[in-house]
């Protein structure tokens, strides 16, 4: 996806100060950071990825200061440091599906505009080298050179992405003395930036102040302030605003239509992380989403949509999302907005997979129906609560808004850690849907709508059919099933839509790999992969198998699209770029 596209479904947020943030990392108040690219390329790599973990989704490389004027004339150090710097950012960005800026500083000159444009240039030409498609120009005091540098790199890469923002004070005067407003204007009237604003010198608060004093109708607006304004002790400079303040302003300007975010000095990733889910938790409020997005409270839905499109016979989409193993909930958030964006009907979780500790599958729901409005679906097993814990949960999440509930026994814990870690199992997945379904009469105001998990790559297919029966009996009123990758899952799916009276949702989990093929088959039980599935992954690329995992999932979809009510989509490895791909080549958004 590209930048102009990304742009008009959501809100771009970049990275933070990487200045500051080295200075802290690294224990080295005053100095410069981009020769650390050089030096230091793992430090580089792993801020860039922080920032990534925190919820941006864009990069700016470590090349600020990276010019000839900066570095005395040494052009090849300049770009050595290039190299480098794109490098580093560019392999973090790829594990995240990110953008990558190539960032340049002001430069300025004695000699005038015309050598400003070519040292400019010389810069340009070290990013264009390496393959660089989007540009940002930022901490400028005037425009010159500007528009000489943007109009020729619209000549060598015409699909380039290009910001240019400008640094001033809280009064609106950059420190050459012009107001933001004509800076602004300047730059638009010339036509060739893609999105144009502001960065640093001002904090949040300040630069949303002269934004709304500002005409930026029309244009995509880019904000990028200071964590605060800095405070010098004992020779180091310290910037203590607080990071969820700096999040509610990012909100406001996002309110007041800015598209692209992001932070200057100051900005840790903590203040970006506040960001992502203060943007997540206002709908990413943006003039586009505010049209789009129909805002209800929550006390005002007594049911939930998904459920509802259930009852009316509409197909459903389920997506599963793995909890996060530490407490960095970010991407976990921006995969379930990735996934509502794309027409997603409730995003289910399991509940510590594999009986290994993860952020709670509940707490989770609560998040995403509370942050995202929207309906979600965690998993509850048997193994880890007993009758009061389980009761108690129950409850909550009636009074979060949660409607659905998967109910499953669980994994057992690995026999290497029994003598460490105690299950429960008071009661099987039946009775716990039993028990569940009593408390819809007798406690709560109404009822959950209770679903269970169907192998259908069961050996005894016979035996899982007869639990299902016994599940509907108890209270289960739908089943999601396990991924159907093989002729007996599609012919045993087609017999419990036959045979059972609830709602079923068909398994899909998109192969990756071959590798990844063999070890569902031969590690994951519940997983069964046709051999000929697997021998199409011989030798593909990651992109031409990503390909092949979109091409054979739709293939999936459409053929038990007949016997099924809905689809099960489970997100292999936090990729929910790949199950986006699929919904939108299925077709989601025309069948609603």
């Amino acid at each position: 996806m590209k930048v102009r596209e990304y742009l008009k479904e959501y809100t771009l947020l970049f990275d933070g100060g990487m200045g500051t943030y080295y200075s802290q990392r690294n224990h080295s108040p005053g100095t410069g950071c981009e020769l650390a690219s050089i030096s230091q390329p793992e430090l580089i790599e792993e801020i860039h990825r922080e920032y990534l973990e925190a919820g941006c989704r864009a990069l700016k490389t470590n090349t600020f200061g990276a010019n000839r004027i900066s570095f005395q004339g040494d052009e090849e150090l300049v770009r050595k440091t290039v190299h480098a710097a794109w490098e580093a950012a560019a392999k973090a960005a790829a594990d995240y599906d990110a953008f990558v800026f190539a960032d340049i500083g002001p430069i300025s000159s004695p000699s005038g505009e015309t050598e400003v444009f070519e040292e400019y240039r010389f810069v340009a030409d070290c990013f264009l080298e390496q393959g660089a498609e989007n540009f940002l120009f930022e901490t400028n005091a005037n425009t010159d050179g500007l528009k000489e540098i943007t109009m020729y790199i619209r000549e060598k890469a015409p699909e380039a992405f290009i910001i240019v923002s400008f640094a001033v004070q809280a009064d609106g005067f950059s420190r050459d003395g012009i107001l933001a407003a004509d800076l602004l204007a300047d730059m638009r009237a010339h036509g060739r930036a893609d999105a144009l604003g502001l960065n640093c010198i001002c904090g949040a608060r300040h630069m949303l102040n002269l934004v709304r004093e500002l005409d930026h109708e029309g244009m995509t607006l880019a904000l990028m302030p200071n964590a605060g304004y800095p405070t010098v002790i004992g020779n180091r400079t310290f910037y203590d605003g607080d990071p969820r303040y700096f999040a509610e302003q990012m909100r406001e300007m996002a309110a007041e239509g800015a598209m692209i975010l992001g932070g200057c000095c100051g900005t840790a990733p903590v203040h970006i992380e506040m960001t992502a889910q203060a943007l997540a938790g206002r709908g990413q409020e943006t003039a586009v989403h505010r049209a789009k997005i129909r805002r209800e409270r929550i006390e005002e839905r007594s049911d939930s949509l998904f459920w509802s499109r259930l009852k009316a016979g509409e197909k459903v989409f389920a997506a599963e999302l793995d909890p996060p193993a530490d407490a960095n909930a970010a991407k976990f958030m921006r995969g379930a907005w990735e996934l509502k964006e794309a027409g997603c009907d409730i995003i289910t979780v399991a509940d510590c997979p594999i009986a290994r500790a993860r952020m709670d599958s509940s707490l989770l729901a609560c998040k995403i129906r509370r942050e995202l409005n929207m309906d979600a679906l965690p998993h509850m097993t048997c193994r880890d609560r007993n009758l009061n814990a389980t009761k108690a949960l129950l409850l909550g999440l009636y009074a979060e808004g949660i409607r659905n509930v998967l109910l499953v026994t669980g994994d057992p814990i690995p026999s290497a850690e029994r003598d460490e870690v105690k299950s429960v199992y008071q009661f099987n997945s039946r009775k716990l849907a039993a028990f569940a379904a009593s408390l819809g009469k007798q406690v709560l105001p109404g009822s959950f709508h209770l679903f269970g998990a169907l192998n259908v790559n069961a050996r005894n297919f016979d035996v899982q059919l007869k639990l299902a029966k016994e599940k509907e009996e108890k209270g289960m009123i739908g089943f999601l099933t396990q991924p159907v990758l093989t002729e007996e899952a599609f012919e045993n799916l087609k017999r419990a839509k036959e045979e059972l009276s609830g709602y079923i949702l068909g398994g899909v989990i998109p192969v990756v790999s071959a590798r990844n093929a063999r070890f569902m088959d031969s590690e994951i039980n519940g997983i069964n992969v046709d051999p000929k599935i697997t021998e199409l992954y011989e030798g593909k690329t990651r992109a031409e198998s990503e390909d092949l995992a979109v091409e054979i999932s739709v293939e999936i979809m459409k053929r038990i699209s007949g016997f099924t009510d809905g689809y099960y989509l489970m997100t292999p490895f936090g990729r929910t770029g790949l199950i986006v791909r699929i919904m939108k080549e299925f077709g989601v958004t025309d069948q609603k």
